[in-house]
Order: structure tokens, then C-alpha cells, then sequence
């Protein structure tokens, strides 16, 4: 049978079981099936074994969706899991962030919760479900939380199983989007000792998942882990400064004498170090491993230069962008665990340069959909699993994601059915933010968020994200054929609003934001954009600016070829500035400018944009490729390379090679003055400028080297 199964102990209301609850069947198989496939989800997180096998690589099962409305399953194929005769599944179910209660004396960013762990199984062989009866017990697992931690006490036996209860649950679907899997195993790199029996592994990078102990010593032993991103003075985990959260620990309980090997299943850490107590022995360099944990988009991206500062933060920035590829795109993986949502189109190039996300965005624009409210509203974070308050839930910059993230799924995979799927709901958003203004401007939300200059208003960040996205409404209704008359007479009513409210620019922020949305006159373009690097230059090369202003900086800098002020803002040390971000001894990028927050955070991660757009020259859409290398700064060499294109460039006094394959219809710009040796079959199309075809192609320079 099929259908939603509880456990006694955790149905009661008010009940705090002594531990998760365990479900187990036992069924006979005379003769093994062609094809097995057990299809598998939970209001919570499961853990499912075959046989004692796990059932594929799957983790931290189901995915983040509105646990009250919908959740996803995934179909395991445990066809060569099985053996003639009886056989077992047995699935422990933890309370993830489908259940997050009180626990006072452990850390928690928020409580909620939509009912008590269940479990969906279902089983085929040969197509037809297998009937199956289900019992229940409460196993070693004794606690469980998504942000305070995990407890699991090896001693204890499930007993007193009895037939698990039937009950209601959530409608269920299916996902095509890749699973959270483990994805790397770190080895310990140091061990410290700041006290007698108190032990402090250094796993060498700050990355999100599990800790694995290996141990072992006297039954009833207990070990306690505490997992942390920075060390205090005194050398122990530091888990409460800078708002990262705290305490959060693990514990494991030793059965028996022999080796005995353990790391969460039902949570996961944010962590570089883990403080460990309790051994009953002096640790190895295996008691600790780091099992590192993302959704296996697989990678498709490789960037390296010759400036160790810019490969520094290419590498700091995507590992901060895998720490944070979980079920939705969270915005660190210790404190928040939240889908903040201005980060999926904000930094959309570095996530999608290094991976394959089509799928995974396409999952995701389904729990950004479903978040939306009946007015239109879209919350800063989806799901919403907890209703902030202000700009904290209405931002346009954020809730926009829902219109500027389908687009760029579009320009980068060519998915058209997405923007068709989400059309409606992006019009009722638009809407929503229509019924919000005032004289077609808007005056709410958070602002410039992260920047070192406060000082830009509020009404025009908000009035910003409110434009855009009715521009892009506007492209997205040209591209599905749908009337853009009413997007196109609305920007234009936006765009005169902003020009009358803000005619002139006085933060950094403000002159990128006007240059990025094509308000700025014709004829004051070249001067606005003057005055934006005249003002990074008078704050010694840097920027002021925060996330929302970020982008449009080094895109408005970029597209008026002003290469040489990013490179300058890039490498000038000092706060704030990236090449402060690389001092900081963090192996992952920080979420501010001056270091505080998380240190593993991706807010500030688009400047990889610069990195693979014009210092590699790769700029290209799903039908078209530019490849268009920029020299710079004292670089000598580039290489990059993502889904079937690689550039390298090599500069060599006055010597200029670049060296392109491309498996699709090119057109390849040089960027130097001199004489050009080119393949004899590639194109000119204009000075230094080619059109090339599918293959390996050569191109070298001679003359003026910059």
C-alpha cells in the first residue's frame, strides 16, 4: 500500500520522544525482480537502507520545499540491493526544517513547525507496487535539530516495535533536479590541544556538511563535537562572535570496544574546525574527516591567471558558492540556512559559470513561486519559512528574483518553458509592486545592502529593482509573444519618475544603479560615468557600495571600458576591498567587506563575472559566443574554460597568442594593436576581429603589448 506513516511517540501532541523514529519492513522476494525502484520522501529528512544498504547517494533528503503543502520524493532503482528470500528497508526519519521546536539551551535562527517527522514509501517490482507493512520504533538518533545539532547513542536498541500509524501528509512530486550529495572527504591538517582532553581538528577549509568520527573505547563513552568556522584566542572553536550562531554541538555514544565510525544525518554545519571532548584516547589524524556536502550540479567551469590574488578569490568565491549550493541557494551554512533570495540573480554568472544549474533553477523558481502570497507579494526568502518583518520580507530586489531569474535561466540555457511557467505569477509580482508606488516610485526596503556609504536612499534602490523588473517583464513578454505594450508605456513612467526624483547622483551605488537601468541621458552618460571613477579614485581605489550596487559597478565600468579601475579596485589593498577580503586568513569569501558575518558566504561573489567575461572573454548566451579577452593590470596569462569553449591567452613582451576551441559558431575579438597572424579559414569580420567555427583555433599578435 501507499500511503503517509507516522510513529506513535511523535503523533502525540505535546510528546518529546527519547528519540527519531525509526520504520522498518520486512517482505519476501521468490524470484528477483528486472527492475526495483523504491520511491522515498519524508515531512523531514530521511535516511533509507536496503538491506542495510543506503539506497543511493542521496543526503539530507527531501529538499527544501513548503513542507506543509508539497514535498519531493526521488526514485532509488535498489533492484541489485535485493536477494531472493526476506528482506528489509528500514528509514529514520529526523525533523530537518519540516519541525524546528525550542531547544533553549542549543542555537536556533528560528522555531516552526508543520507537524512531526513522517515518512512516504513506496516500493515496485516489475512496475506494481509491492504491499508492504510498516512498524515503528524509536531508534539511536536521541536528538536532532536543524541548527543546534545532532546526538546519537550507540547503545541503544529499537525496541518495542509495534505497526506504524497511517496518517495524512502533503501532495508529493517529483524532481529533476540533482540531490545533495557528498561531494569531497577532507583530511585533518592540524591538531591543537588549548587544554588537557581537549582536542581542536583543523580541516583546512571552510565548507558546509558533516564532520566524521572515527573512534573508539569503552562502551557508553560519550563524544562531543563542536563545529566552528574561526578559532578564539585562547585556541577553541569559536561559534557566537559575529553573529554566526551558538551553541551547536554533536555527541556520539561508544557501544562496544571496536572501531566505530559516525557523522550526522538529519543536519549539517557550517565549519573549518571541530572542538572534540571526551576521547577516550589521543585522536589520529583520521578521528576526524570532513565530508563536504553540495547539490551535485556537476561542475563545468575552470578559471586560472597569473595574478595569485585573482585566482585567491576566484577559488574563495566558489567555495562559498558550493557551501551554499544546497536544495535552494542558502546565504551561509552555520547561521541562516535560508533561501535569501536576492543572491540567485544577483550572483547568477559565478554559479552558473562553474556548474550546471538548468535544472536546479528550475526547481528552485518552484519554491520562489509557491512562497508567493495571494496579494503578489514574493518574500525575501523562499520558502518562508520563518515572516520577517519591513524590507526584511519586501524588498523588490530580492522578490524580483522571481522575474530576473527565469531570464537569465533563459539567456543561459535557451529554457523557454520556464519564463512560460512563471509568467502569470511574475506579472501578479509586478503588479503587486505597481500597487505599492507612489507616483511610479517606491520607497521600501533594505537599501543598498552591505555597503560601506549608507548614504543612498532607500527610494532608489527599491525604485531600481522595481524598473528592472518590469524591463525585464517587457523582454520576457517579447521572447513568449505576449503583448508588451502595457511593460514598455510602465518602464517608460518608472524611468521618467527616477530621472525627476534623482537628477543628480551622489553615492557610487546611485550612478552605477542610473548608468545600469539606461535612465541617464544620452548626453550626460560619459560624465556620470566620469564621476563614478572619479569617486573610486578619490576613496584610494575602492568601492563603497554594497550588494545591490555591486554588480551594476563593474558592469557600467565594464561596458565603458574602464578595465583599468576595476583591476585597480581589485588588487588595491585595504578596506574595503577585495584584496582586504584575501588577508583575512578565511578560505571561503566573507559576507561583509570588512570580514564580520559569515566567512562563507557568497553575496559579494559577482566580481568572478569580471574574471570570466573579459579577463577570459568569455561572453556568451544560449545561441550566442563572444570571445573577447581583456589585458590588464600586469596579467601575463589567462585560462579558462566552460561547457565545450576554452580560451587561453600567454602575453610575452609584445607577443600576444591566444588560443581558442570552441565547439560551436564564434566570433573572437583581439584585444592589441599590431600585426595579426590568424588562421587562414577564420573570418574577418572587422579590425582584429574574426568569426570562426567549431575547432582548435591559434591567433597571435605582434606589436604594441598593452
Amino acid at each position: 500500500m501507499t500511503y503517509w506513516i507516522g510513529n506513535h511517540d511523535w503523533e502525540q501532541p505535546g510528546s518529546t520522544p527519547a528519540a527519531l523514529p525509526i520504520f522498518r519492513t520486512t517482505f519476501a522476494v521468490d524470484a528477483l525482480p528486472s527492475q526495483a525502484i523504491l520511491r522515498v520522501t519524508a515531512r523531514g529528512v530521511y535516511d533509507a537502507l536496503v538491506n542495510n544498504h543506503a539506497v543511493g547517494a542521496a543526503v539530507l533528503e527531501p529538499p527544501y520545499t513548503d513542507f506543509s503543502r508539497r514535498v519531493v520524493y526521488r526514485d532509488y532503482d535498489v533492484t541489485n540491493a535485493l536477494w531472493p528470500g526476506e528482506n528489509t528497508i528500514t528509514v529514520e526519519v529526523g525533523p530537518g526544517m519540516a519541525h524546528v521546536p525550542l531547544t533553549p539551551d542549543r542555537y536556533q535562527k528560528l522555531t516552526r513547525s508543520d507537524g512531526p517527522p513522517r515518512l512516504y514509501a513506496e516500493l515496485r517490482l516489475d512496475g506494481v507496487v509491492h504491499d508492504l507493512s510498516w512498524q515503528t520504533a524509536l531508534g539511536r538518533t536521541t536528538f536532532s535539530s536543524w541548527y543546534g545539532g545532532e546526538d546519537y547513542d550507540a547503545t541503544r536498541t529499537p525496541t518495542g516495535w509495534r505497526d506504524a500509524m497511517t496518517t495524512d501528509g502533503p501532495a508529493i512530486s517529483m524532481t529533476s533536479a540533482p540531490a545533495i550529495e557528498i561531494v569531497e572527504t577532507l583530511t585533518t591538517q592540524a591538531i591543537t590541544q588549548p587544554e588537557p582532553g581537549t582536542y581542536v581538528f583543523d580541516l583546512g577549509v571552510n565548507f558546509a556538511g558533516w564532520q566524521r568520527l572515527t573512534v573508539e573505547g569503552p562502551p557508553g563513552t560519550t563524544i562531543t563535537m563542536r563545529p566552528g568556522e574561526v578559532l578564539d584566542e585562547y585556541g577553541y572553536v569559536r561559534q557566537t562572535s559575529d553573529g554566526t550562531g551558538g551553541p551547536i554541538w554533536d555527541t556520539y555514544t561508544l557501544a562496544g570496544f571496536g572501531p566505530q565510525t559516525w557523522h550526522p544525518k538529519f543536519r549539517y554545519h557550517g565549519l573549518r574546525y571541530v572542538q572534540v571532548d571526551g576521547l577516550p584516547h589521543p585522536p589520529r589524524p583520521d578521528t576526524i574527516e570532513g565530508l563536504v556536502l553540495r547539490t551535485a550540479n556537476r561542475q563545468v567551469g575552470r578559471f586560472a591567471c597569473s595574478d595569485p590574488l585573482i585566482t585567491k578569490l576566484h577559488t574563495l568565491i566558489d567555495r562559498a558558492i558550493q557551501s551554499n549550493m544546497y536544495s535552494v541557494l542558502t546565504d551561509c551554512p552555520h547561521r541562516e540556512k535560508l533561501g535569501w533570495l536576492e543572491e540567485i540573480h544577483l550572483v547568477f554568472g559565478p554559479i552558473a559559470f562553474g556548474y550546471d544549474v538548468a535544472d536546479y533553477y528550475r526547481e528552485l523558481l518552484k519554491v520562489v513561486a509557491e512562497a508567493q502570497t495571494a496579494d503578489g507579494l514574493v518574500p525575501d526568502i523562499a520558502p518562508e519559512y520563518t515572516v520577517f518583518e519591513g524590507g526584511f520580507r519586501d524588498d523588490p530586489n530580492w522578490g524580483s528574483a522571481l522575474v530576473l531569474a527565469p531570464w537569465l535561466l533563459y539567456r543561459q540555457y535557451g529554457d523557454v518553458d520556464t519564463l512560460r511557467e512563471h509568467f502569470p505569477a511574475m506579472i501578479r509580482y509586478v503588479d503587486y509592486l505597481t500597487s505599492k508606488a507612489k507616483n511610479h516610485l517606491l520607497d521600501h526596503g533594505l537599501g543598498d545592502w552591505g555597503a560601506f556609504d549608507e548614504s543612498t536612499p532607500v527610494q532608489l534602490t527599491a525604485t531600481f529593482g522595481y524598473l528592472r523588473a518590469v524591463q525585464t517583464l517587457h523582454e520576457i513578454a517579447t521572447v513568449l509573444h505576449e503583448d508588451t505594450t502595457p511593460y514598455k508605456e510602465l518602464s517608460a513612467r518608472i524611468a521618467e519618475a527616477f530621472q525627476r526624483a534623482f537628477p543628480r547622483y551622489t553615492t557610487q551605488a546611485s550612478c552605477a544603479l542610473a548608468l545600469e537601468l539606461g535612465v541617464v541621458p544620452a548626453s550626460s552618460r560619459r560624465a556620470v560615468l566620469q564621476q563614478l571613477v572619479d569617486d573610486i579614485i578619490a576613496q584610494g581605489n575602492h568601492l563603497t557600495v554594497g550588494e545591490i550596487g555591486l554588480g551594476p559597478v563593474l558592469r557600467v565600468l565594464a561596458e565603458g571600458g574602464r578595465h583599468d579601475v576595476i583591476w585597480d579596485v581589485v588588487t588595491t589593498p585595504g578596506y574595503p576591498g577585495y584584496a582586504h577580503l584575501t588577508t583575512l586568513g578565511t578560505t571561503s569569501l566573507p559576507e561583509y567587506w570588512n570580514g564580520y558575518g559569515s566567512h562563507n558566504h557568497f553575496m559579494l561573489g559577482v566580481v568572478d563575472d569580471w574574471f570570466t567575461q573579459h579577463l577570459a572573454g568569455l561572453q556568451y548566451s544560449a545561441t550566442d559566443l563572444v570571445i573577447r579577452p581583456v589585458v590588464v593590470g600586469d596579467l601575463t596569462w589567462v585560462e579558462a574554460e566552460h561547457r565545450g569553449v576554452r580560451t587561453a591567452w600567454h602575453l610575452t613582451g609584445e607577443r600576444f597568442q591566444l588560443e581558442v576551441t570552441t565547439d560551436r559558431p564564434a566570433v573572437i575579438h583581439l584585444p592589441h594593436t599590431g600585426r595579426i597572424t590568424a588562421p587562414q579559414s577564420a573570418e574577418p569580420i572587422g579590425p582584429a576581429t574574426y568569426r570562426v567555427g567549431p575547432g582548435d583555433w591559434l591567433f597571435v599578435r605582434e606589436g604594441e603589448s598593452r
